[in-house]
């Protein structure tokens, strides 16, 4: 575990990095978040539905627009991140809004040492298993903050997208889809903002679908459905296509960019 805590580490001086290029970006879209746009895509307001009056848990919140997005839908959210810099942004976020969200800094593998309240929905999307070197102790975890009839949902990026390398000019496929190795990357700019100077260096870790419905079941969760999509709500990646529907799809339609998880605690 203390080679993980290394890798935990440094993640975490990237993302408090992030913080401040990221809550400036055009993709956060700061000031017309304030003003009322949410920030939650069509995958995970169709899964959960009306939240009003559940609580809600949402892991791996980043400055917490999402968790303060569900908030204004009416769930009582708590939000957990690494980051030391993401939480204290979401707080003042959540003061100046007069939401009633809070948000707790840790490891989300952690998460049941930091609180022990049970919750109607655990939520997670886009872009978080990857930074998890094993996926058991993360379901375990999610099991256990669940309340009996309690439903998870996540949307993740489909792990075809992380085997390939969008450092170069052109992508190609470089890591394996159940790679358990640890994966390193030091590159400049972020996703929000490619031209910005920061350093981003960043371990991570590949998961298939198999690891996360596996992760899931083993810890005593029925899964409702697993469903994959071309379109993303991001345009994250290199040369893909705006839709009709404002999302974005590769060129070819080759694999999918998105996955999604409903599972319930029975």
């Amino acid at each position: 575990m203390s080679e993980n805590n290394q890798y935990f580490n440094t993640n975490t001086s990237t993302w408090n990095d992030k913080v401040k290029i990221h809550a400036k970006s055009d993709i956060y879209a700061m000031e017309a978040f304030k003003k009322g746009r949410s920030s939650l895509t069509r995958y995970e307001l169709d899964a959960l539905g009306d939240v009003k009056g559940k609580s809600l848990l949402h892991l791996q919140c980043h400055f917490g627009q999402d968790t303060l997005s569900w908030s204004r839908l009416g769930a009582k959210c708590t939000g957990v991140d690494i980051s030391d810099d993401g939480v204290k942004l979401a707080k003042t976020l959540n003061d100046e809004l007069n939401l009633d969200a809070e948000f707790i800094c840790c490891n989300v593998l952690e998460t049941s040492q930091f609180t022990k309240e049970t919750f109607d929905v655990v939520f997670t999307s886009y872009g978080v298993i990857g930074w998890l070197p094993d996926l058991k102790p993360w379901g375990k975890m999610i099991a256990e903050r669940l309340k009996k009839g309690g439903t998870f949902f996540m949307a993740e990026f489909h792990p075809i997208v992380w085997m390939f390398d969008y450092l170069k000019d052109q992508p190609f496929m470089k890591y394996g889809y159940m790679q358990d190795e640890v994966i390193y990357e030091e590159y400049k700019g972020t996703y929000a903002d490619e031209n910005s100077n920061m350093v981003s260096k960043e371990y991570t870790w590949n998961h298939g679908l198999g690891e996360v419905v596996s992760a899931l079941t083993e810890a005593g969760l029925h899964i409702d459905y697993l469903k994959e999509y071309h379109e993303s709500p991001y345009n994250v990646l290199p040369d893909l296509v705006k839709t009709n529907s404002g999302m974005f799809v590769t060129k070819d339609k080759l694999y999918p960019l998105i996955f999604a998880v409903k599972a319930r605690r029975l």
